[in-house]
């Protein structure tokens, strides 16, 4: 017998032996979204743009409503990055400011959107019946009337300021993310994972937040990053027309709006703040384009 075997060689035990490191669904997702070059780029625009909001004024000697009348629109220089405007005031500050309240009030709305969107959207799609009926009643009422209406009414009671902004672009805001909800868990509450959790005694909440919620994450957060550019829009166009964040604030829509009336003698007044807002929109929609395209397993 011991000529019809021989050992293996130790080199060859493991020949046919397959490593595969284990991932997380978070994990593929992570490198599918790395392949993404639009969406890495929108991604470290944003966060340059996080970080300048917010420690930017820290490595600068003046504030944004600081006033030098005698240095007005002075150019680019080593005493003002990126020069002044008709008050003499310092745009790069101010440009941080604005980014500050700009991308605040972005954020801000797109995450009181998303939760009241969420909660309400996934109560209608799995409660339904006379519940879904009534409350789709009253998003359709609040759908017909213009958004911006809203946002003038609250501004006309409570002031301009990033409040009044905030609370009338969540009025509506939220409707989107509602219906994109409700859909997503009509659809899932029927399969079969949910119904075995039914079966098993899991409770109407269990159910809703821990698998259909869950199951429609990828959506919720593609939905969340849209309505981040929507919001910045709204306040850059209300800031703009003069009815936005008021003086001496700054904003990018605000700083824009002071460069009106001297584009054609100082067009970089109103090139930065305006690239500043393109810039930031167009990386919030690669960038929720690429999370779609990660937390799609179809597209593995």
């Amino acid at each position: 017998m011991s000529d019809w075997f021989e050992p293996l060689p130790a080199e060859e035990k493991n020949s046919e032996f397959i490593a595969m490191q284990s991932k997380t669904f978070l994990q593929e997702a992570w490198e599918r979204f790395k392949k993404n070059k639009m969406a890495v780029a929108g991604l470290i625009v944003l966060l340059i743009f996080t970080l300048l909001a917010i420690f930017g004024p820290f490595f600068s000697p003046y504030d944004y409503d600081a006033q030098d009348t005698s240095n007005a629109y002075a150019a680019f220089s080593a005493q003002h990055l990126l020069g002044t405007d008709k008050f003499g005031r310092d745009v790069f500050v101010r440009l941080c400011y604005g980014a500050r309240i700009s991308l605040l009030i972005g954020f801000g709305a797109a995450l009181i959107n998303s939760f009241t969107g969420v909660i309400i959207g996934g109560l209608c799609g799995y409660i339904g019946g006379k519940f879904d009926t009534i409350v789709m009643r009253i998003v359709d009422i609040i759908y017909a009337m213009p958004s911006m209406l809203y946002v003038i009414l609250i501004m006309m009671v409570n002031g301009a300021n990033v409040r009044s902004i905030l609370i009338g672009v969540c009025i509506p805001g939220w409707i989107g993310m509602a219906r994109q909800v409700r859909g997503q868990i009509i659809g899932l509450k029927e399969q079969e994972f949910a119904l075995a959790a039914l079966v098993l005694g899991a409770s109407d909440k269990r159910i809703l937040f821990k698998h259909l919620i869950i199951n429609a994450i990828g959506p919720i957060i593609v939905q969340m990053t849209l309505l981040v550019p929507s919001a910045i829009f709204t306040e850059a166009f209300l800031s703009f027309i003069g009815i936005g964040i008021s003086a001496p604030m700054a904003s990018w829509g605000s700083m824009a709006q002071d460069a009106r009336q001297v584009i054609t003698l100082h067009p970089v007044q109103m090139l930065l703040p305006t690239l500043c807002i393109c810039l930031t929109i167009f990386s919030l929609n690669f960038l929720g384009e690429g999370i779609g395209d990660a937390l799609n397993p179809k597209k593995k």
